[in-house]
């Protein structure tokens, strides 16, 4: 029997904007909002995997390298809290087609190979806090900080010394875009 892996599909986020997300995050938040993520972590996943079998993560590395997504920019300009989930993001006010296609294809090849789906739809978005349950007082705007993604990536979810962190295992380029 093979050990599973706790993997997703993800974008990440460059390590100077990865800086300016913390340093914002710390200005506009009192400690106690949650449990912060750690700026190494901050990204946007495209497909939750799950825990999966070496066989599906071969099967499904597989299919990520045939994908012919495109870069694509967007901006970092919306905010909220699922006190739900207790989550407090940042995302997309308008999140691009190809950015959308990219995690429609990774979500159903995902799904195909049994890897459970939600039934909510995508909202692109970082989380910068978990455990977040009781109110939590929103900045009125983001910095609208640009992202540009040039590639998609496979991440492992680890727990290591009561942390949780994220390897990256393979990423893959998006091509260019198409002109209108």
């Amino acid at each position: 029997m093979s050990a599973e892996r706790r993997l997703f599909f993800a974008l990440s986020l460059p390590a100077k904007l990865q800086k300016h997300v913390i340093q914002w995050r710390a200005d506009n938040f009192p400690a106690e909002t949650g449990r912060p993520v750690a700026a190494a972590n901050l990204h946007i996943t495209l497909a939750f995997l799950g825990e999966i079998s070496a066989i599906k993560e071969a099967a499904l590395t597989r299919v990520a390298g045939r994908i012919q997504g495109q870069k694509f920019s967007l901006q970092l300009d919306d905010i909220g809290h699922w006190p739900g989930s207790g989550v407090v993001w940042i995302g997309t006010k308008r999140a691009p087609n190809a950015l959308l296609q990219l995690a429609s294809v990774l979500r159903s090849h995902a799904a195909r190979n049994g890897c459970h789906q939600s039934t909510l739809p995508f909202h692109p978005h970082v989380s910068l806090y978990r455990s977040a349950t009781r109110p939590v007082a929103i900045p009125p705007a983001t910095p609208g900080w640009p992202l540009e993604a040039t590639e998609f990536s496979l991440y492992e979810s680890l727990f290591e010394r009561g942390r949780t962190r994220y390897r990256c295992l393979q990423s893959w380029p998006l091509g260019e875009t198409s002109s209108a």
